[in-house]
């Protein structure tokens, strides 16, 4: 699976953080890293934050491109 955050809808609520730390981090105050391939392991956790994104700037699949706005 894929994954790609569209960054100028992202709050820094970073509630992606707390359920899938292993895919997304936060790099100072407000910027979000992520992992845009989601290990086998970790798809769960990555649909479980991208449920809980209350703006909803996490897209999923295998379609998904960096080009997300």
């Amino acid at each position: 699976m894929r994954t790609v955050v569209d960054l100028t809808r992202c709050q820094g609520y970073a509630q992606c953080v707390f359920h899938a730390p292993e895919v997304f981090k936060l790099h100072g105050e407000e910027g979000l890293l992520y992992a845009t391939a989601v290990p086998d392991d970790q798809v769960s956790r990555v649909r479980e934050a991208a449920a809980a994104c209350p703006v909803q700037a996490i897209l999923l699949g295998e379609g998904v491109s960096g080009g997300a706005r």
